[in-house]
């Protein structure tokens, strides 16, 4: 009586220690908590006013400057009379001169003119080239003269000589006759570098990240990318849930602020804040994390909870004498509970059985009956469950799951500490379809008979392998996501680094217009066929996964850069194909970038880069073709 007296205080204190550390801990995380958030708001609006108002005062003036020129009537005139002086090179040199002013007038990095009857390109340098269709580098040309806009904004590399591609913002303004007639096309740019830079100077102060996104949610500019690269905000942060909302926004005199919801794992959300700017047709997008929030709270917590245990140690520490006094009424308890265990669990699992693994033999009526009924009646353990692998285990799983379950390992195993096995398999019986089976095996030492006892339990978890499967795979194409691709890539790197791989980036060519042209799910179509041909490339060791809307990637064993070469012409010529659904028909190419493991990386990370940078060059050299990564020279090839 003395004695449980002295446990029901020492558990008490125990037990108030718990509940005042718990309650002030959760009540200071959820004040500071709720403030943090405040001042995210805060921050996060006032960050973006003053982005906002920065950039139309920076735009401004490239705005006006083309709009000016683009009203000129002299300038208008001259464009006119063009064609009377194809081989004049003083109508060139005027030209030259007009733009040259201007350039060097107001500092802007490029000043031109495209004459519509000509389509000639002039620059402050004179004639650069002539424009067509055929060109992708051409058409904001052609989608500016086939849009009911007077002036447009794109961002672009300069093609210019010596500009050396540098990626630019251009304003681009229509020169039209008294008539209405599109005479050409005028404008200037400005590098992105300098916006790039006022950017990052507010995501480093304030730690959030700014970007400007077109009306489609593509990022025209930000600190990492550009709108030369066609990189969507929204799947870049994983924010679909809100781009319809986001997007639909024209109040250009004030801004949406909303948060996201939060991730299903680690509980960040984001704080968004979007304003639009008309006369770019431009969203400013500030987005501020709670990651950082998170963490620090958490950091704070795990302090506290610290300062709990090391105050409950302390009190474990003085009845720990106490407590050895009953051990023998708790194991008898552990053995009642045992009992009540396996009884509620009979009702979750498909099979539940009872072995003593010390007499190597079947324990209980049920569990003998159970060996009896499958051709097993009164043999040992072992070789018992020997018949039943050969006879309900798919093969390749029944030497593992033999080792796993031998009385010499589950008594290795409980004399280690080790008081639960698993094992999932798959079952087959007659001619039904195999299915995933789990086993969960508990050992203990019954005092009753003074041996090692196991219960096993086996339940279908035939759903819970699907839903496993469903998590880590594209729905559309059946292949890999890009997180599960990059887990299983890096898993085959670290187990064989010396293998030989090849890593194969595909992008398919121009396919928004695609999409553009004949609907989404046409797109859709087209999509399944690309994947269907890559999957006729590979072999089942290939690793296939979406790496996003048009990006894919394929992994796979390949003994050298010769065989990769091949690989990657097959899939290229393979990909050069007429995609057909109905009336609908469009030609269809890919841009493949390859990377060579171990040489062009051990990792994942290194060999998406390297990959990347090689199919940059395959797009660089006009698409439909492939190029290999060479690092010893500094670049694909």
């Amino acid at each position: 009586m003395k004695n449980d007296r002295l446990l029901k205080i020492n558990f008490n204190i125990t037990l108030v220690l718990v509940i005042g550390f718990t309650l002030t801990a959760i009540l200071s995380y959820r004040a500071n908590y709720q403030a943090s958030l405040d001042n995210i708001e805060q921050v996060s609006s006032l960050t973006a006013e003053g982005i906002y108002y920065r950039l139309t005062t920076k735009f401004t003036k490239p705005v006006n400057i083309s709009l000016t020129m683009s009203h000129d009537n002299l300038l208008a005139r001259h464009l006119s009379e063009e064609k009377e002086h194809l081989k004049d090179k003083a109508y060139t040199e005027t030209t030259r001169d007009y733009l040259e002013t201007y350039r060097e007038k107001y500092g802007f990095a490029s000043v031109f003119l495209v004459s519509t009857a000509t389509r000639r390109y002039y620059t402050f340098q004179g004639i650069d080239r002539i424009l067509n269709r055929d060109n992708p580098e051409n058409a904001w040309y052609f989608r500016l003269m086939d849009s009911p806009q007077d002036y447009a904004l794109h961002v672009d590399n300069d093609e210019v000589c010596g500009a050396d591609n540098e990626i630019t913002v251009f304003v681009n303004c229509k020169i039209k006759n008294p008539d209405g007639k599109v005479l050409g096309i005028v404008g200037v740019g400005i590098r992105i570098d300098s916006l790039k830079e006022l950017l990052r100077g507010y995501e480093e102060k304030y730690h959030v990240t700014a970007s400007l996104i077109s009306e489609s949610g593509e990022v025209e500019i930000s600190t990492s990318h550009s709108g030369y690269e066609k990189k969507d905000w929204f799947e870049l942060h994983h924010q679909e849930d809100i781009r319809r909302e986001l997007l639909n926004w024209r109040e250009d005199a004030s801004s949406l602020e909303l948060w996201t919801p939060s991730a299903p794992q680690s509980g960040e959300k984001s704080f968004i804040v979007a304003r639009y700017i008309p006369e770019l047709s431009w969203y400013l997008i500030v987005a501020q994390n709670t990651g950082l929030l998170i963490r620090e709270m958490q950091t704070q917590l795990y302090q506290t909870c610290a300062v709990l245990v090391a105050v409950i140690l302390g009190v474990l520490l003085i009845i720990t004498t106490v407590i050895r006094n009953f051990n023998r009424q708790i194991t008898q308890l552990m053995e009642e509970r045992q009992a009540l265990f396996q009884k509620a669990t009979e009702q979750q699992y498909d099979n539940i059985c009872e072995f003593n693994i010390t007499g190597n033999r079947p324990e209980g009526r049920r569990t003998e009956e159970y060996f009896a009924r499958h051709g097993a009646g009164g043999l040992p353990y072992d070789q018992g469950m020997r018949i039943l692998a050969e006879k309900y285990i798919l093969k390749e799983h029944q030497a593992e799951f033999l080792a796993i379950f031998a009385s010499r390992n589950v008594l290795r195993e409980y004399e280690a500490g080790n008081n639960h096995l698993r094992y999932e398999f798959m079952m087959r019986r007659d001619e039904t379809p195999c299915s995933w089976m789990r086993i969960d095996a508990h050992i203990f030492y019954s005092a009753e008979d003074a041996s090692v006892h196991m219960f096993t339990y086996r339940k279908n978890i035939d759903g819970e392998k699907k839903n496993e499967w469903r998590a880590v795979t594209d729905e559309m194409t059946g292949f890999y996501t890009r997180k599960a691709g990059e887990r299983i890539i890096d898993g085959m790197l670290s187990e064989k680094p010396d293998a030989g791989y090849a890593f194969f980036i595909l992008d398919i060519d121009n396919f928004k217009q695609a999409n553009d042209r004949f609907g989404h799910v046409f797109g859709d179509h087209c999509i399944r066929t690309f994947t269907a041909i890559i999957r006729r490339h590979f072999t089942d060791k290939a690793v296939l996964g979406r790496i996003g809307g048009d990006e894919f990637m394929a992994f796979a064993p390949g003994p050298d850069r010769k065989w990769a070469e091949a690989r990657a012409g097959a899939l290229s010529e393979a990909l050069r194909t007429v995609c057909t659904d109905g009336t609908a028909r469009w030609d269809m190419s890919a841009s493949i970038g390859v990377a060579l493991a171990p040489q062009d990386g051990t990792d994942f990370n290194s060999l998406y880069q390297n990959a990347d940078a090689a199919l940059y060059q395959t797009k660089k050299k006009g698409k439909n073709g492939f190029s290999m990564y060479d690092g010893r020279k500094d670049g694909p090839h």
